[in-house]
Formats: structure tokens, sequence, C-alpha cells
């Protein structure tokens, strides 16, 4: 081999060489920006499951006071009925006397304010945590694209340190930009793109 020939693959060497170093510079962002957006993407998970079971505990507690102001209102329509057919005074004010705690029972079972447990109270809070749970989701998605648009990019810019071909980690390289896309859509704006 000539002294020029040794020189010129000395010279492809370093240029690999600082080659390599720029694509494990790429892979290196990849695995940060991957690590960030699986992190937002588990919180964004649990907090949907987490918003699921508070709604479904809510819809339960808004289904049990409806049962019970049911019963109550049933009770205090069988109590005017009784009335109705009472001759005694006595009788016929103990009668209205329940009919009214049973009227007030049921307007308390509809709505209380002071404790957020009447049915009216139960289910905003509960439409609230469905809302929480869907915006929650929606984050997800849009962090798991995110994921897969990292991992994929790295894959790629590995791929190029051992084929040679530069054009895979072009790529890689738009694939980030598309994850940091991703990323910024489900953490400001997750309904913009309808991804389920």
């Amino acid at each position: 081999m000539s002294a020029h020939e040794s020189m010129e693959h000395a010279e492809h060497a370093e240029h690999a060489s600082g080659s390599n170093k720029k694509i494990a510079l790429l892979i290196a962002v990849l695995a940060l920006f991957l690590a960030i957006s699986e992190t937002l993407g588990k919180g964004a998970q649990t907090e949907s499951i987490s918003k699921n079971v508070e709604g479904a505990n809510l819809w339960a507690f808004f289904q049990a006071k409806s049962i019970r102001r049911t019963v109550v209102v049933t009770a205090a329509e069988q109590g005017k009925l009784t009335l109705a057919g009472t001759t005694d005074d006595a009788m016929k004010a103990v009668v209205q006397k329940q009919i009214d705690d049973w009227t007030k029972t049921a307007q308390r079972y509809r709505s209380e304010p002071e404790t957020g447990e009447g049915t009216e109270q139960l289910a905003e809070k509960a439409k609230h945590a469905e809302h929480e749970r869907d915006e929650a989701t929606a984050k997800y998605h849009h962090f798991e694209l995110a994921s897969a648009a990292f991992q994929i990019g790295i894959v790629l810019a590995s791929a190029t340190i051992i084929t040679g071909m530069f054009a895979l980690a072009y790529v890689a390289g738009i694939l980030t930009l598309g994850g940091i896309l991703m990323t910024a859509l489900g953490l400001w704006w997750p309904h913009l793109l309808h991804l389920h």
C-alpha cells in the first residue's frame, strides 16, 4: 500500500469516526427524549386509570343516592294516600310530619351542596372525572406515538453506524422531530388530533 493510499484510508477512518460520534450523539438525544415521553406516558396512563375509577365510583354513589331518593319519594306518595283516607286528626298530624320528613330527605338526596353528596353534585363530579380521564387518555396516546418514533429513530441511527447509509440517520432525525411534535401535542394540545 502506498503512502498516498494509507493517507486516504486514514482520512476516511477519521471522517467515519466523526460521523459515528454525531450518530452516537443523535442516539443519546433520542434515548433522552424516549425516557421523557415514556415517563409522561406512564403518568398520563396512571391518571387515566385513576380518573376512570373515580368516575365509576361517583356514578355508583349517584346511583345509590338515586335509588334511596326514589324509595323516599315513593314512601311520601304512599303517605299522601294514607293521609287522604285518614279521619283521625292525631293520625293525620303524624302522617303529615312523616311525609314532610320524607320530602325534605328526598330534596337533600337531590341537592346537598354543603357535603357535595347530592345526586346533582355527584353527577357533576363524575362528569368532571370523566373529562379528566379523557384528557389523560388523549395525552397517553400522543406520548405512546412519540415513544414509538424515538424507538424507531434509535434503531435507524444504530443501523447507520453499521451500514454507513446516512439516509437512515436523516430519517431518524425526522422521526426525532415527529416524536418531539407528538410530545408537545400531548403536553399542551392533546385533543388537536383525534388518535383513538
